[in-house]
């Protein structure tokens, strides 16, 4: 029986992809280099000092990864800030709140930096939900490694067995297969030119989970 259940943020809880879109092609253009869309897809689950390293070394940029971690960060404060219209994805609030009503636990796997992640919660409040937050920043290597997700369920109160992550992208979902976590991979229209083919179940809509229904799902011998 699933008793914990391990959320990415980004695709997953809040759409702040288009966000995060806008910063970097901002920086990108302050750098002047050309990123691909497929390359730029390719970053999906990266955290963000593992994105820059790699745009160091393959556009050869003399700036300290630091250095374009901040600045990237400032560009999507800013825009976060003024972007209105940023809203939780559909569905997903009410599962949030009927899961931690009906003792779920509930924790985050974000490859976003903990003040990206600080900040999502804080606007929608819902630290009061989460007994963990575990940021991708704080592992040497990105999704698809496992690392992240291994130290999320290292932190539940129920056996790796019982956990369960939701994931919508490529490397989300490689990231949990590996650590050997069940997966529901959530399918919309955020996570275009994402496979989710190895999710162990997959989802379109928020609607179709719930306390009960989460409760059955796991890997079964």
């Amino acid at each position: 029986m699933i008793q914990t259940v391990i959320f990415d943020m980004d695709g997953v809880i809040v759409d702040t992809e288009p966000v995060h879109r806008y910063a970097y092609y901002q920086l990108f253009d302050e750098l002047n280099i050309t990123v691909p869309e497929e390359m730029y897809t390719s970053f999906t689950g990266f955290s963000t000092r593992n994105t820059f390293q790699f745009l160091k070394n393959e556009f050869g940029l003399f700036h300290e990864v630091e250095d374009l971690i901040q600045r990237k960060r400032n560009l999507f404060n800013d825009a976060f800030d003024t972007k209105e219209d940023l809203e939780l994805l559909a569905g997903v609030e009410n599962l949030i709140k009927d899961l931690h009503q009906n003792e779920k636990q509930l924790i985050v796997a974000s490859s976003a930096s903990k003040v990206t992640i600080d900040r999502v919660f804080t606007r929608f409040n819902l630290h009061q939900y989460f007994s963990h937050i575990v940021s991708g920043e704080d592992f040497p290597q990105s999704k698809p490694h496992p690392a992240i997700f291994e130290h999320a369920a290292s932190l539940s109160k129920a056996p790796k067995e019982n956990c369960m992550v939701i994931e919508d992208s490529t490397n989300g979902v490689k990231a949990a297969n590996a650590a050997g976590i069940f997966c529901v991979g959530y399918q919309s229209f955020h996570s275009k030119d994402q496979n989710l083919a190895t999710a162990d179940c997959i989802i379109q809509d928020f609607n179709e989970l719930n306390a009960k229904t989460v409760s059955k799902l796991g890997f079964y011998k």
